[in-house]
C-alpha cells in the first residue's frame, strides 16, 4: 500500500528527528526538572487523579471483571505520547481470550520486562483494544495532534498496553489517527483493531497494496464469518483496492457479505466447502482467520502453484506456546513450526506460508479514514452497551453468531443526542448492508 507506506515513512521520520533533537536538548539542559517539564509535560488539561475503569485482578471467566472508580488516571511519560478521553470502545475476541490469560507470559514480557517473573504484576489489567475519543493532553514533541474538543481520534490499543475500557488511555502519537469525519464515536470504535490487523497481514505478510491488487484474486477462508466479524474489514479494504474477493460464510449471512462488497460467496453449510472452493479459479492470496490443521492442509491447495501466491494465517500458536511451554521454549517451538511449514509449502508447491500479526500503525489508520469518508469502507455495529454493562457486552461477544461489532459507550454524559442515539443508526448500517443483496 504505497500511500500507507509513504505516510508511515513521513511520520516515522519526524519522530526520529524529534527524538534526536530531544537527546541534544537533554544534554544541554542544566536541570532535570526543567527538562521534564519542557519535554514530557507538553499541553495537558488538569484532570482528576483517579478514573473509572473495568479491570481484572486475575485471569478467569466473566466473574473476574469489576468496575472501579479508583484507578489512577494515566499520565504522559514520554514526549511523543497523547492522552485520550475515551468516548467509545469495542470488544474483540482477543479481549475474551486475554481475560482468560491468553498470551499472558509474552505480553507481560513486552509490558514489563524487568518484572516478568513476578506473578500478578500486570494487575489490575484493563482490557479493550479499540478506542474513539478526544485528545486532552500531548507530550511536547507531538506535532500531529493537540488538545481540543475538535481533535477527535481513533486508535487500536496494543495488547501489551492498558486498554480502552476506561475513561482515559495513553498512546504513542504514531499509534493514533484522526477519526473519520463521517463516523460517530460508536461507529469509529468498531474499526481500528481489526483494520490495523488486516493491514498488517495484507501489507506486511501478503505484500499487497493498492497498486498490485487490481489483477489479484483474494480468498478469505472464514468458515465462521458469522462468529468472527473481523474478516469483512480486509474484504472491504481489498475491494477498495480493486481486488476480486471470495468469502465463505453461512447462507443466512450471504446478503450482508455481498452488501459489503464480496464478489463471490461460498456457503459452507451447503456442502463440502473445500470441494466448492476447489471448483473455482485458483487464488493469489488466502487469508485464514480461523486456523486449524485441517483448514491449512486443504486451503493451501487453493493457491496458484509456483506463482508466488501466499497463504497468511492470523491464528498462530506463538502466544499459546509461550503460555504452555514457557517463554524460551514456546518461542523456539513456534519459530521451528513456522520454518518447517514455510519450507514445506515453498518446496512442494512454490507457495509462501506466512503468519500475520497485529501492528499498531496510526498512518495506516489515516488511509482507512480516507476510505471510510469516501464511502468505500463501512463499519458494522450490531450491539451497543453503556459503560455500566461491560460484563453483559462480554457475554454477548462470547455467545458468537455475531453480525457486527459490540461497542461500549464510555462517555455517555458528554454525548449529544445524536451520539446517544448513534447505536440505533449504526445498527441500521448493518441492516442496510444485509438487505442490499437479499
Amino acid at each position: 500500500m504505497a500511500s500507507v507506506r509513504a505516510l508511515s515513512s513521513t511520520r516515522l521520520g519526524s519522530l526520529v528527528c524529534r527524538r534526536a533533537a530531544s537527546s541534544t536538548t537533554a544534554l544541554a539542559s542544566a536541570s532535570c526538572s526543567v527538562w521534564c517539564r519542557r519535554h514530557l509535560c507538553g499541553s495537558v488539561r488538569r484532570l482528576q487523579d483517579s478514573m473509572s475503569a473495568w479491570v481484572i485482578d486475575q485471569y478467569g471467566t466473566n466473574e473476574v471483571l469489576r468496575v472501579s472508580d479508583e484507578i489512577m488516571t494515566p499520565t504522559i511519560h514520554l514526549a511523543t505520547e497523547v492522552l485520550i478521553k475515551v468516548e467509545a470502545a469495542s470488544l474483540n475476541p482477543l479481549d475474551i481470550s486475554m481475560r482468560g490469560g491468553y498470551g499472558a507470559k509474552l505480553l507481560k514480557l513486552r509490558r514489563e520486562p524487568l518484572s516478568v517473573m513476578q506473578k500478578g504484576s500486570e494487575f489490575p489489567l484493563i482490557l479493550g483494544r479499540d478506542v474513539s475519543g478526544v485528545v486532552v493532553g500531548c507530550g511536547s514533541q507531538v506535532t500531529h495532534f493537540a488538545p481540543g474538543d475538535e481533535v477527535k481520534v481513533w486508535a487500536a490499543v496494543p495488547p501489551w498496553k492498558q486498554g480502552s475500557l476506561a475513561e482515559y488511555v495513553t498512546l504513542n502519537e504514531y499509534e493514533v489517527s484522526h477519526k473519520p469525519k463521517s463516523l460517530s464515536h460508536t461507529e469509529a470504535a468498531s474499526v481500528p483493531y481489526v483494520a490495523a490487523t488486516a493491514l498488517s497481514a495484507l501489507v506486511n505478510a501478503a505484500g499487497l497494496c493498492r497498486d498490485n491488487c487490481s489483477d489479484k484474486r483474494q480468498g478469505f477462508d472464514h468458515w465462521r464469518i458469522w462468529r468472527r466479524w473481523d474478516i469483512l474489514h480486509p474484504g472491504q479494504l481489498l475491494k477498495a483496492w480493486g481486488a476480486h474477493v471470495t468469502v465463505t460464510c453461512s447462507g443466512n449471512a450471504e446478503g450482508l457479505v455481498r452488501g459489503l462488497g464480496a464478489d463471490e460467496v461460498v456457503d459452507y453449510t451447503a456442502g463440502d466447502v473445500a470441494a466448492q472452493l476447489e471448483s473455482t479459479e485458483k487464488f493469489d492470496v488466502v487469508l485464514d482467520n480461523v486456523g486449524g490443521g485441517d483448514t491449512e492442509r486443504w486451503a493451501v491447495g487453493l493457491l496458484r502453484p509456483w506463482s508466488g501466491a501466499k497463504y497468511v494465517t492470523l491464528v498462530t500458536p506463538l502466544l499459546h506456546n509461550a503460555d504452555s511451554a514457557g517463554l524460551l521454549e514456546g518461542v523456539a517451538r513456534s519459530g521451528c513450526n513456522l520454518h518447517n511449514k514455510a519450507m514445506q509449502n515453498l518446496v512442494s508447491r512454490g507457495v509462501f506460508y506466512r503468519w500475520g500479526f497485529f501492528a499498531p500503525d496510526g498512518p495506516a489508520l489515516d488511509e482507512v479514514s480516507v476510505l471510510v469518508d469516501a464511502g468505500k469502507m463501512l463499519p458494522v455495529v450490531q450491539a451497543c452497551f453503556p459503560f455500566s454493562q461491560v460484563p453483559q457486552a462480554f457475554q454477548k461477544v462470547e455467545q458468537g453468531h455475531a453480525r457486527g461489532k459490540t461497542v461500549i459507550r464510555v462517555a455517555d454524559q458528554g454525548e449529544t443526542l445524536a451520539e446517544q442515539e448513534g447505536c440505533d443508526a449504526d445498527v441500521d448500517h448493518y441492516h442496510r448492508a444485509q438487505t442490499t443483496h437479499s
